[in-house]
């Protein structure tokens, strides 16, 4: 705890951290806000399903819990690891910010109905429809594509790093038993994603290093 206290007041004497902080707040509030009328877009123009090799073999299961409080308590996973060392914080929100945007203009391209026998998954708070949409914002998993980020941000970390990709592993299992996804879109995301992570440190080079200011 006094290691944490002593990271934050290290900070008072870094300016730079708080304009970091401001921008990646700002860019992360504005690419959900954006996210979420990509998915008021889909939700309107979506057409019809498809054939998916994986989902037409394997029955459907009913997986909400995991697909809503799952990925919250993950989401709080998160959060704790970056107000433990603050120094993290700007390039996660920057680089979750770009994720978010970059998977919200992807939903928009191509209307695909949800996949056939998809359980119901109902939001109930407004953070949870943000990150969950519709059942009509398929292409590509945030389930798994997050996760997968966070590995890839905390890659030298080797528990983390572990944990994290078993987490990416777990949750694109589950939206493919739930029928929550087709096939490409939890494939996919792994590829999407690591160019997102390397986008991110290009655009956000100063962050990304910061992030690994305090250790």
């Amino acid at each position: 705890m006094n290691k944490t206290f002593e990271r934050y007041v290290s900070l008072k004497s870094h300016k730079v951290f708080y304009l970091q902080l401001v921008t990646g707040i700002f860019l992360f509030f504005i690419s959900l806000f954006f996210n979420y009328f990509a998915q008021k877009y889909t939700a309107i123009h979506y057409s019809n399903y498809v054939s998916d090799i994986i989902l037409d073999n394997i029955p459907s299961k009913n997986v909400g819990v995991i697909f809503l409080e799952g990925f919250m308590i993950f989401i709080g996973l998160v959060v704790i690891l970056c107000l433990h060392k603050p120094s993290r914080i700007p390039f996660v929100l920057k680089a979750s910010a770009l994720f978010i945007f970059t998977r919200a203009i992807f939903i928009t391209l191509t209307h695909l109905a949800p996949p056939l026998h998809t359980i119901n998954v109902n939001s109930v708070s407004f953070f949870e429809k943000l990150l969950s949409g519709s059942g009509d914002d398929l292409f590509f998993s945030g389930h798994t594509g997050f996760p997968f980020l966070m590995a890839l941000i905390f890659w030298n970390n080797k528990y983390l790093r572990v944990l994290f990709l078993a987490a990416s592993v777990f949750f694109g299992g589950a939206v493919l038993l739930g029928h929550l996804h087709y096939s490409i879109d939890v494939f996919s995301a792994f590829f999407i994603t690591y160019g997102i992570f390397n986008m991110a440190k290009y655009f956000f080079k100063k962050d990304y290093e910061f992030f690994f200011h305090h250790k």
